[in-house]
């Protein structure tokens, strides 16, 4: 699934494109994503300007004049930049053509993906309003974890991959900050000391920025608005390094099992 760094660097390659421009057409090949595309969106967005291409955790909002697109990736969803007399693919579920021959074409093959349309404040959606913090802003630190982990008896892999605690950090940036960090996954949330939270805080930053300075990491089917694939993965500590030697003491890379999920960890190094 895409998360953060995906988003992210999606979002900065086409917002150039975007900003500014007026939206000529609208087509909806295929309305039946996780949740039904709004039967209004052509006739609201066609003659709109876009005006920003924001994010908020693994949600970008493309703000027009009179409202905000909001548009999440789902498990194996992408935008891209077409010219809009490109042929549309099987997939290729949702196309916003603009002023400059451009089209951001929505592919979604699963189609666990969603895109909304709200004349409100896109912050008070349903989807947005309970969002953590987001994880690359000042608000974020070691006591904003810790104080929202008082008492919790959830490992701090699964605390950290909830959205209600920070947003962004799936499965591969959990697990590679957590390493980073010198903690073991399965650590009660509720039982980790307040230093050792700044630690964690900071390798998340630490993580998620290297990750989008490499466009993302690209483990299966990913790429951002260019296309291109997110080369993270050759950046990898312990995600998918399953009896690899561990890059700081040697010891083989453990694969264990966590709410279903896999979790890698180096059992010398994490504690």
């Amino acid at each position: 699934m895409p998360e953060l760094p995906e988003v992210e660097t999606t979002r900065r390659g086409i917002a150039p494109h975007l900003i500014g421009q007026r939206v000529t057409r609208v087509t909806v090949r295929e309305a039946r994503l996780r949740w039904p595309v709004p039967r209004s969106l052509g006739r609201e967005l066609t003659g709109q300007t876009l005006h920003a291409v924001e994010r908020r955790g693994k949600y970008l909002l493309l703000r027009a004049d009179t409202g905000t697109v909001i548009l999440h990736l789902g498990m194996s969803g992408s935008v891209r930049l077409v010219s809009g007399d490109t042929p549309a693919g099987k997939h290729e579920h949702v196309d916003i053509v603009l002023g400059n021959g451009l089209c951001l074409r929505l592919t979604d093959p699963r189609r666990f993906g969603s895109l909304h349309w709200t004349r409100a404040d896109p912050l008070t959606h349903p989807l947005l309003v309970d969002l953590g913090p987001e994880p690359l802003t000042e608000e974020f630190t070691g006591e904003c974890l810790r104080a929202r982990a008082q008492s919790r008896k959830v490992s701090v892999k699964q605390f950290l991959m909830d959205s209600h605690t920070v947003v962004g950090v799936g499965n591969i940036y959990a697990s590679e900050a957590l390493f980073l960090a010198g903690i073991d996954p399965r650590r009660a949330a509720g039982r980790i000391a307040a230093p050792r939270y700044e630690r964690l805080a900071r390798a998340i930053k630490t993580v998620l920025t290297a990750a989008i300075k490499q466009g993302g990491t690209t483990l299966r089917d990913f790429s951002g608005g260019d296309g291109k694939p997110g080369y993270f993965k050759q950046y990898l500590h312990v995600y998918g390094r399953e009896g690899e030697p561990c890059t700081a003491c040697g010891r083989p890379i453990r694969l264990i099992r966590q709410g279903q999920r896999a979790s890698y960890l180096c059992p010398q190094c994490q504690r």
